[in-house]
C-alpha cells in the first residue's frame, strides 16, 4: 500500500481541523450513536441537544477532546502510551477503565469469534514492529488501526481509538486523513467481522485505502506570488 498522498504537515494539520466535525461525527456513527451532523456540530459548539441521551452527548463531546489531545501532540511517536491516552480521552467518564489494556475477556457483536486477553508486552512490541517496519505511513496507520479493532485491547471505545491513532501517524507524516464514510459504514463493519475472524486483512485494507483516505493534491501548476504592497502603488 503506497501513500495516497504527500501533504506539508502544517497543511495536513489545517485539513484537520477544518474537517474535524465530519470525523467527530463519521467516528461516532460507526460507533453506533445515532448522532446526525448537525447535532454533532451543536454538541462541538457546546449547545444542548433534545433527544440525545447525556451517554452519547458525553461520548461526542470525548471525542472532542481527543481530537484537541491529538493535534496539540501532534509530534509524539505513536506507542502504546500514547494509544491508552487516546482511550482515556475517548472514554473519559463513561467507560469502565479507560485507558486501561484489559485483563478479562470481551464478547464482539456479530461474531461468536472472541479475541485474546491481550498481553502489554506483546502489545507494546506488536505496535513498535508496525512502526519500525519499511511499509509506507499509510499501510503503518491502517495496521495499526486494524491491530487495535481486533485484538480489542481495551475493554470499550477501540474503534474509535483506532481511528484517532491512525490519524495522528497520517497528519504527524502529511499523509491525510482517515475516516469512514458514514454511507459505507455497513460494509465496511461486515468486512470488519471477517476480517476479525479470518485475520486476512487485504480485502478491508483495499476498501480503507480507496474509501477511507482523504487528502490534498499538492498543485503543480506554479503561479505568481502576491505582495501586499502592489496594491497600494
Amino acid at each position: 500500500m503506497k501513500d495516497k498522498y504527500s501533504m506539508e504537515v502544517e497543511d495536513n494539520i489545517l485539513l484537520a481541523k477544518r474537517n474535524i466535525v465530519d470525523s467527530i461525527y463519521s467516528e461516532s456513527r460507526l460507533e453506533g450513536i445515532s448522532v446526525t451532523f448537525p447535532e454533532t456540530q451543536q454538541i462541538y459548539d457546546g449547545r444542548n441537544i433534545a433527544g440525545l441521551s447525556v451517554g452519547d452527548i458525553v461520548k461526542v463531546n470525548n471525542l472532542k477532546h481527543a481530537w484537541q489531545f491529538l493535534l496539540d501532540t501532534i509530534e509524539y511517536p505513536i506507542d502504546l502510551k500514547y494509544i491508552r491516552q487516546l482511550n482515556c480521552e475517548v472514554g473519559a467518564g463513561i467507560a469502565f477503565d479507560a485507558g486501561k489494556i484489559r485483563t478479562s475477556s470481551v464478547r464482539i457483536t456479530g461474531t461468536t469469534w472472541m479475541p485474546e486477553i491481550p498481553n502489554y508486552e506483546a502489545a507494546e512490541n506488536r505496535i513498535k514492529e508496525i512502526m519500525e517496519s519499511g511499509l509506507s505511513y499509510t499501510e503503518k496507520a491502517v495496521d495499526v488501526m486494524l491491530y487495535i479493532m481486533r485484538s480489542q485491547l481495551f475493554y470499550d471505545g477501540n474503534k474509535r481509538t483506532a481511528q484517532l491513532a491512525a490519524n495522528q501517524i497520517l497528519i504527524q507524516n502529511g499523509k491525510g486523513l482517515i475516516h469512514i464514510p458514514v454511507e459505507q459504514q455497513i460494509e465496511f463493519l461486515n468486512m470488519l467481522v471477517d476480517y476479525y475472524e479470518s485475520n486476512q486483512s487485504e480485502e478491508i485494507k483495499k476498501f480503507l485505502f480507496e474509501f477511507s483516505i482523504e487528502g490534498i493534491e499538492k498543485n503543480k501548476v506554479q503561479q505568481p506570488s502576491i505582495r501586499k504592497k502592489e496594491f497600494y502603488k
